[in-house]
């Protein structure tokens, strides 16, 4: 008969592997010292953001990060561990994890996944500096239709020119 703390365990585990695996995005972060008021305010944040958050023992999340990508920041994990796991845009995600970190000291990141890619601490602060993913596909869509845009004016142009020209020929000629 197996015992529930195994059970237990089990479950934790395979939920910390299931949520790296099945999201496109994970992150973790270690804190310490850090008020519940402040932990809650931020997993309403993340919540908002329809991000997943899960807390978990470093010992147990030890093992549920083993054969995943995230297996190189076990040793980085001291403290209380914090899972963030989303389907959403990632940069969304790193710009409140960074915010946050830098009004708490407390708080550490210790890496994440965005598209199955390992990131570290330094990598993330530099992922939310990225604009958002509504504003980089505004600027590609202005990219792709700014060389049209210009052969449209230059076309338009020309043919202003033209019709200025005319006109003042036809005004030397005495017409309207």
């Amino acid at each position: 008969m197996t015992k529930i703390g195994k059970i237990y365990r089990e479950k934790i585990t395979k939920t910390v592997r299931d949520g790296i695996e099945n999201q496109s995005s994970a992150f973790v972060i270690n804190f310490r010292n850090v008020s519940s008021g402040d932990i809650c305010t931020l997993r309403k944040a993340l919540q908002q953001k329809k991000a997943k958050v899960y807390m978990s023992r470093n010992s147990l999340a030890r093992v549920g990060l083993k054969g995943t990508v995230l297996a190189p920041i076990t040793d980085k994990l001291d403290g209380q561990t914090l899972f963030i796991w989303t389907n959403t845009d990632a940069v969304d995600i790193a710009k409140l994890l960074i915010k946050f970190a830098e009004k708490n000291e407390n708080i550490a990141i210790r890496g994440g996944v965005v598209s199955s890619q390992l990131l570290g601490a330094a990598d993330i602060k530099r992922l939310s500096s990225l604009p958002a993913k509504e504003v980089l596909l505004a600027q590609l869509l202005g990219t792709l239709q700014s060389p049209i845009t210009r052969l449209a004016r230059t076309l338009n142009g020309k043919t202003v020119e033209l019709l200025s020209i005319l006109k003042q020929i036809s005004e030397k000629r005495g017409g309207n």
